[in-house]
């Protein structure tokens, strides 16, 4: 059976002579990257799951059982009947339907237990409601962007249902051409860090790797992908990968759909939820500063309704000519290095976004084994001569010294964080260390967006590091959700916190360029007791960068509205080595690790003198192609 461009009739009629006749199968969809069966009795195929297995093998195109909406039962009835099979020890929390895809989604504190041995609770639920279940553990924090995406989904599952299918329709188009001509230009990131965007594109396909926004440029000729590109066209462009949730990674991406692109986002799931909530964020920050986006919340939603999550290591078709693996990539939650395959093992792209090639508490290392790789096109943020960070351990103990000496000398510590990663990362450490009596107890006050990014990382457990993981699955033990830490609700009592005993604070945002880090700055600057701690980038021009760089007084509103000069005298520390982005030793042990060996390296993601001082080392010491394209260039893989 050809694997593309099959004709879709021919497939349908394989399946249909191949399934057992006792399913009745209504109809073959193609339903974004897979083939949906629908059935009348889909609890058959289900227990036959060895048939589809085998088709799978022989079409070489992912399979779905779903029931035929004809035979499900109500929702509220399906519900009912879900609650009298599964036993109460499960705990359920919670359940939810989404009609595009005929699943009923089961969160429960004892997963296992909505399953059943070998899955045959699974398979009851399925013969009495005809809906197939989808089972979740349930997350230890509530996160209220999750709710808000499955509720949204569920709302508009019949426009979801037809972007599906206009998706599937697209990716197993007939080919028009042979593969080849295949090429990457680069709209953004390259010879410097932000705006990521890279449009590869073969004789048949168009696919955009990530499409992020330069946050620290006020310029739109500079702040945004230059989307103007030549060989950009909005409305040939078949998929968008996003590598993770980063703004400079996919700010951009609900633009896309402002001017008329209609096709899939793939992404990781946490990418998904993580994405959404920095998108809406950007837009709030933007309308407080009075400054206009370039795309509203509309446009947020439609990235929602277009966004179709991967699994890593699943192997997903979504052009003709090409398919898609994504791995995990070291950096934040659901970070993803995205693994190309073009053509029938033609050509192979390894695009690692943002990595981190180490372990740290928070998660695994960066992938570095693959099936194929011909080309790798690498971050180079770190990729400096100077660029060596301490290690992880020398980093958690320095952070450790320095809050203790804090606590010491009934001083406060003031810890700036992004929301995401970093502020997870250091959670981990403080929690940790206090445990185990390495760093003095103290209240830590957590404020910001910070809980509600630490919810999502608790809604996905599998995507974490296999410490934190085991603690928070098999030993009912959530490290976000110690003791010592307190969720600031209200900004009425950050003067409390300011007035009140020798504490530990973590706020957003991490550069001090807004958020409530700026009124605990305030309230804490004056005192040289205290301590202001930076653990993460702190960019040319932002407050954070002018403070580490020695400045003594700080113009700032105060709360009548009035201009009053703070002065800056707590102590000011860097701790380094908390990056999620490999340094420069790590950039070079991956590439010389990487399986198998790459032909072609393409730097990109750092300031021009770091891409170049990078690739000229990786060329001399690994002797392989090193390229370091500017914006608008092109290269000509084949």
């Amino acid at each position: 059976m050809a694997r593309s461009g099959a004709d879709k009739i021919e497939i349908s009629q394989y399946i249909l002579e191949h399934v057992p006749k006792e399913a009745e199968v209504t109809r073959i969809e193609y339903e974004g990257p897979m083939l949906a069966v629908y059935a009348k009795k889909p609890e058959i195929l289900v227990e036959q799951s060895s048939v589809i297995a085998d088709i799978v093998g022989i079409i070489r195109k992912r399979i779905v059982v779903r029931s035929d909406p004809s035979v499900r039962l109500p929702e509220k009835d399906a519900e009912r009947i879900v609650q009298e099979i599964i036993t109460p020890e499960a705990e359920i929390t919670d359940i939810s339907f989404d009609p595009s895809l005929g699943e009923i989604i089961i969160e429960a504190k004892k997963p296992g237990l909505v399953i059943g041995k070998n899955g045959v609770v699974l398979q009851e639920i399925i013969r009495q409601t005809k809906w197939r279940p989808r089972v979740l553990r349930s997350p230890p924090l509530r996160s209220k962007i999750v709710t808000h995406m499955r509720h949204y989904l569920h709302s508009e599952s019949k426009e979801r249902e037809m972007i599906l299918r206009t998706v599937g329709e697209r990716i197993f188009r007939p080919r028009t051409y042979e593969v080849g001509d295949i090429r990457i230009t680069a709209l953004g990131g390259a010879q410097q860090v932000g705006r990521s965007a890279f449009l590869v594109q073969t004789r048949e396909s168009s696919v955009l790797l990530d499409c992020g926004i330069n946050p620290g440029s006020s310029k739109p000729f500079e702040g945004f992908p230059r989307l103007d590109s030549p060989g950009f066209e909005i409305e040939s462009l078949d998929a968008v990968i996003i590598s993770h949730a980063h703004l400079d990674h996919c700010g951009m991406v609900p633009f896309l759909y402002k001017y008329g692109y209609d096709g899939p986002v793939y992404c990781s799931a946490p990418t998904s939820s993580l994405m959404t909530l920095l998108q809406l964020d950007y837009l709030d920050v933007a309308s407080k500063q009075g400054i206009i986006p370039p795309y509203d919340q509309k446009d947020v939603r439609e990235c929602v309704l277009h966004t179709i999550p991967l699994r890593y290591g699943v192997v997903t078709d979504i052009t003709p000519d090409m398919r898609l693996t994504l791995h995990n990539a070291g950096h934040i939650l659901g970070s993803s290095i995205i693994h190309l395959h073009i053509g029938d093992g033609l050509h192979n792209i390894v695009y690692t976004g943002d990595y981190k090639y180490a372990r740290t508490m928070l998660l695994e290392a960066a992938v570095a084994e693959f099936p194929r790789v011909e080309t790798l096109i690498t971050e180079s943020t770190y990729g400096g001569p100077n660029d060596i960070m301490p290690s992880r351990i020398e980093a958690e103990e320095r952070l450790a010294s320095v809050i203790n000496e804090t606590l010491e000398r009934k001083g406060k510590v003031l810890i700036p964080v992004p929301a995401v990663g970093r502020a997870q990362e250091i959670m981990l450490v403080i929690d940790g260390y206090m445990r185990r009596g390495m760093i003095r107890e103290a209240p830590v006050f957590i404020e910001g967006m910070i809980s509600e990014a630490t919810a999502i990382h608790t809604a996905y457990p599998e995507y974490l590091g296999r410490d934190v993981r085991n603690s928070i699955l098999h030993e009912g033990i959530n490290p976000f959700q110690s003791d010592y830490f307190t969720v600031v609700e209200h900004p009425s009592v950050r003067q409390e916190i300011i007035d009140g005993e020798p504490c530990i604070i973590l706020a957003t945002s991490g550069m001090l360029e807004g958020g409530p880090v700026i009124e605990y700055f305030k309230g804490l600057s004056e005192d040289a007791k205290n301590t202001i701690v930076f653990v993460s980038y702190q960019i040319e021009g932002t407050l954070g960068r002018r403070i580490q760089k020695g400045l003594t007084e700080v113009p700032m509103i105060n709360s009548e509205g009035r201009m009053e000069v703070v002065k800056v005298k707590l102590q000011v520390e860097s701790v380094e080595g908390f990056s999620g982005h490999s340094d420069r030793r790590q950039i070079i042990n991956y590439v010389t690790r990487l399986k198998p060996r790459p032909e072609r390296v393409i730097v990109c993601h750092g300031e021009k003198a770091k891409s170049l001082s990078i690739a000229n080392l990786i060329q001399r010491k690994c002797r392989i192609q090193t390229l370091v394209p500017a914006i608008m260039e092109t290269v000509k893989l084949l």
